[in-house]
């Protein structure tokens, strides 16, 4: 079993920035890729980008060029740095492999 912990969310102006991370214990060498996901009030949750260990990157067009995945392999931790956020950015943000799920942390943009 992999174990998810996000941290990073927190409140920001239009236009700034934010680093998310999420850092794996348990069984991680089981893990092929990691994910973000994000969910807003009253929406379902959506993908947000994805890494694989090869480091291959994939984003939502949502993100694209504003966002950024990044993955420190020796520590088990992958990264989201986001810039230019808007206030459509605002919802909890997940972190993901292909059989767990992180608690949660949340981002607010704010007009």
């Amino acid at each position: 079993q992999v174990q998810l912990v996000e941290s990073g969310g927190g409140l920001v102006q239009a236009g700034g920035s934010l680093r998310l991370s999420c850092a794996a214990s348990g069984s991680i060498f089981s893990i092929d890729a990691m994910g973000w996901y994000r969910q807003a009030p009253g929406k379902q949750r959506e993908w947000v980008a994805t890494i694989t260990n090869f480091g291959t990157t994939n984003y939502a067009e949502s993100v694209k060029g504003r966002f950024t995945i990044s993955r420190d392999m020796a520590k088990n931790i992958v990264y989201l740095q986001m810039n230019s956020l808007k206030p459509e950015d605002t919802a909890v943000y997940y972190c993901k492999t292909r059989t767990s799920w992180g608690q949660g942390t949340q981002v607010t943009v704010s007009s």
